[in-house]
């Protein structure tokens, strides 16, 4: 769950956003901070000399001064404006234990110390997470750092482990400066009306002045990864995915920010749906501005088709991700708002809306228009993560499995207080009526199933043991062929607990015959990373995802710590050996 879209950020170089700046409104600020910087005239004075940066040659001029001025005010807020940090933003808090940053780390041979690695796993398993290149100074949320993949390379029953950052825009030009230059989207704006509104001004200025250029993104790509198109793409919500690839040696190279997907200022969520038959991708984005939801797909060939804007969406919410079936699309409408007016109340832009009644859109998945998409009420139902969606009663019945958001007012102050419930959910087409169950006990997500059936009727979930999350302390296996007979709601039929002191996250399931068709659902393995905070240090760990209790079959020793982070992916050896030549 990154960022939010087309996010306030966006309007930081549009004079007309609907946070406008005034003579009045700096000279109150600046009064109040006792430091007299620019007066509104005589900024716009200033940066009338000034040109902006050109997007394409991504040059500018010579502004050393300038910087450190920017870079002394930004210090001025966190040391005299903010008032004291809340532990979800205090990086002393959020940043402790394995949540802490690593350093870059070079493809290095690593030590199988349990079993051996399936041949199936020749490839490559590549994990997403947040990792701030700088300590930050003021308030910091968990979503707000830069992305890093850490790979593990298997050929031939050997392992080389690779962690570097994703080049994006952000993470080059504050690498060059030497300090955050781009306002983090989750944290920036939770320190009162006055730490919000002087971040903004300076944000401003810094635009303006050609600190930075919002055209060419603002995201981190801290979130998953996902190979369509023949490219294998690093991805965060509030920006376009990144083109990576991995080298023959194991090291990760970031080709580039992946324009063909969207327009300056425009975003790409971070959990695209492949259809595992076509090749296509479904994908959306969601903005602060109208329209606040846009549906589209992409071609095998990696073209992007039509847009179908979702004007029935009244309000902009984070819609974080969603499921297709083989005929619909069916997206979520949650409490969680965003409204950046808050910010001119001294509050966060993102926020629950405890009135709210939750909903669920249903779309036709190859629409050109909205003219079919239609909302159902689904009260106390808040989905930021789907499992999967399909059809049943001749297409009558969209079935979709995800977990429910419990609590839902803790989902950015309080991850530790977070619970969830896996449910199944009904929604009938005909009737646009919805009924839901729990399938599963416990605190889950992070859930995942063979990725062959995306989109189709699929019988296991395999889903980690939320401590809090992105903590994890196990893997259970749901069977959904449960869900429909038993009423007590509990479909576990295996599960594997981590020893005490050891935490992992996402699972990923790699099939042990891809190409069998003939394979049953179950038969492969799932893959992790898994930290000892006893030790400090972490393993690879390979399950059998066909045992009832999921046993160990191989571990790898990693070098360097993992930290704990979101989403991974497994890329088969065949399909490393097309992103050699991008």
């Amino acid at each position: 769950m990154k960022g939010f879209s087309s996010s306030f950020l966006q309007k930081y170089s549009q004079i007309n956003s609907s946070v406008r700046i005034n003579e009045k409104f700096n000279r109150i600020i600046f009064h109040r901070t006792r430091v007299i910087v620019f007066t509104a005239a005589k900024r716009r004075i200033f940066l009338r000399s000034r040109k902006l940066a050109d997007s394409d040659s991504g040059t500018y001029p010579n502004k050393s001064l300038l910087t450190n001025i920017f870079k002394w005010l930004d210090e001025f807020i966190c040391d005299f404006i903010d008032p004291p940090l809340r532990p979800c933003v205090d990086p002393k808090h959020v940043l402790s234990g394995n949540f802490a940053a690593v350093e870059e780390l070079p493809p290095t041979a690593c030590t199988v110390v349990q079993g051996s690695l399936p041949p199936c796993l020749n490839g490559a398993y590549i994990r997403n997470g947040p990792n701030p290149q700088f300590f930050p100074r003021g308030p910091y949320h968990l979503f707000d750092g830069d992305g890093m993949l850490h790979s593990i390379r298997i050929s031939g029953g050997e392992a080389v482990f690779c962690s570097r950052f994703v080049r994006t825009y952000k993470y080059g030009l504050e690498r060059e400066s030497g300090s955050p230059v781009i306002l983090n989207v989750f944290s920036a704006f939770n320190g009162g009306l006055l730490s919000s509104l002087s971040r903004c001004v300076l944000a401003s200025g810094r635009a303006l002045a050609g600190e930075f250029d919002p055209r060419r993104g603002i995201g981190v790509a801290n979130t998953s990864l996902a190979l369509f198109a023949g490219k294998l793409f690093a991805l965060g919500e509030s920006d376009l995915p990144y083109s990576v690839k991995l080298t023959p040696e194991g090291d990760i190279i970031t080709l580039g920010r992946h324009v063909s997907f969207g327009e300056p200022y425009m975003t790409m969520t971070a959990h695209p749906k492949i259809a595992a038959d076509s090749g296509e991708a479904f994908a959306f984005r969601h903005s602060i501005t109208h329209p606040f939801l846009t549906y589209f797909r992409i071609n095998p060939d990696g073209i992007k088709q039509p847009e179908v804007p979702i004007n029935s969406l009244k309000q902009a919410s984070l819609v974080h991700d969603f499921a297709v079936t083989e005929n619909y699309a069916v997206f979520s409408d949650p409490q969680i708002v965003i409204t950046p007016a808050e910010v001119l109340r001294g509050k966060p832009p993102i926020g629950v809306d405890q009135g709210k009644v939750p909903r669920l859109g249903v779309i036709r998945r190859y629409a050109v228009d909205e003219s079919e998409m239609w909302w159902v009420e689904a009260p106390g139902f808040n989905m930021i993560h789907a499992v999967n969606a399909w059809e049943e009663d001749g297409g009558d019945t969209v079935v979709m499995v995800a977990p429910n958001i419990l609590g839902v007012e803790n989902v950015l102050e309080r991850l530790d207080l977070i619970q969830t419930s896996m449910e199944r959910i009904e929604i009938n087409v005909k009737k646009k009526k919805m009924k839901r169950k729990s399938v599963c006990r416990g605190n889950l997500d992070f859930a995942v199933i063979n990725p062959a059936y995306v989109g189709k009727k699929n019988r296991y979930v395999y889903a980690a043991i939320g401590d809090p999350m992105p903590k994890t302390v196990g893997v259970v296996k749901i069977d959904l062929s449960l869900s429909t007979t038993v009423n007590s709601g509990e479909c576990t039929v295996a599960s594997h607990r981590y020893p005490p002191g050891c935490y992992g996250g996402e699972p990923f399931f790699v099939p042990k015959e891809p190409n069998k068709s003939a394979a049953e659902e179950d038969d492969g393995y799932l893959v992790s990373y898994v930290h000892d905070e006893n030790r400090n240090e972490s393993k690879f760990i390979v399950m059998d995802a066909k045992s009832p209790n999921l046993e160990i079959v191989a571990s790898v020793k990693i070098p360097q710590r993992v930290p704990y982070g979101f989403h991974g992916i497994f890329v088969p050896q065949c399909e490393l050996e097309k992103l050699y030549d991008n």
